[in-house]
């Protein structure tokens, strides 16, 4: 439980946490804070604004990734029992100034994607904020037992829009449909799969299952290793899931010059031999 701290020469609500949430119980809390002040707020509250009003929150969670930890000499066998909200925290709901602002940052955020580059960019007003490896979907065709037929893995272009979370998905293998519970990492340690949310896009007005989830392999970031869907690392998966709320904008492109960091026009390599 919570309780709540008025400060008053401040019109936000400050919430003191009186118990540690872990990874497992953390959307179920934030759900029953946004529940509970939404009624008290002049705005519509929601996940998004509470999480991006208390930037510490979004530290904290990418910093469950379990590469972070184990460059720490940390193993973390399951990463839903790991503690994200300590007990003697505070949370603040932001007043109304403050939620517009959030709200406004939300309209003009836009998630740019560019397959050959490998390279997932968050614009907020074409100023850019973040920029992350990928993994992009193979240049082959497959049986899907997911789906019924042979499907082309490659990833799809076009522009769209986030239509769907899913905060606590089954990992399930399109090729053979079996759900799965355990990852083997790339040091072949197995763990627990995490629970970091899947972000499910419609690209050119079609949801086609082309989903930004992180993945549990990090060395297959900068591949072409994928289904089609475009993958991430754990803590970048964090970021750009509270960056994303449904309806914000979308696009996939593959553009095979482009400028590097050091002002140089490059060539990438054709992956899918488009050209």
């Amino acid at each position: 439980m919570s309780k709540k701290v008025y400060v008053e020469d401040s019109i936000e609500n400050l919430i003191f946490i009186d118990k540690a949430i872990t990874i497992e119980n953390y959307f179920q809390f934030i759900d029953s804070i946004v529940s509970k002040y939404d009624t008290l707020t002049p705005y519509k509250l929601s996940e998004h604004i509470l999480v991006r009003a208390n930037p510490w929150i979004i530290d904290t969670l990418q910093n469950t990734d379990y590469y972070k930890r184990i460059s720490k000499d940390s193993f973390v066998f399951d990463q839903k029992k790991m503690v994200v909200l300590p007990k003697g925290t505070m949370l603040k709901v932001p007043d109304a100034v403050f939620a517009k602002k959030i709200k406004n940052s939300f309209k003009s955020t836009l998630i740019d994607i560019n397959i050959p580059e490998f390279k997932l960019r968050i614009y907020n007003a074409s100023k850019l904020v973040y920029e992350f490896p990928i993994r992009v979907g193979r240049d082959e065709e497959m049986y899907l037992e997911m789906s019924g037929r042979v499907q082309d893995l490659k990833t799809k272009t076009g522009e769209g829009q986030i239509v769907n979370h899913v905060r606590n998905p089954r990992y399930i293998n399109p090729v053979n449909n079996h759900e799965y519970f355990v990852t083997k990492r790339d040091d072949d340690k197995v763990t627990k799969l995490p629970q970091i949310p899947f972000i499910e896009t419609e690209i050119n007005g079609i949801r086609n299952g082309q989903l930004i989830h992180p993945t549990t392999n990090a060395v297959t970031l900068g591949k072409a290793y994928s289904n089609g869907c475009v993958g991430t690392n754990e803590a970048d998966a964090w970021v750009i899931y509270y960056y994303a709320p449904i309806e914000t904008k979308v696009h996939i492109r593959y553009d095979l010059n482009v400028v590097n960091k050091e002002g140089d026009s490059i060539v990438l390599k054709d992956i899918y031999n488009k050209k």
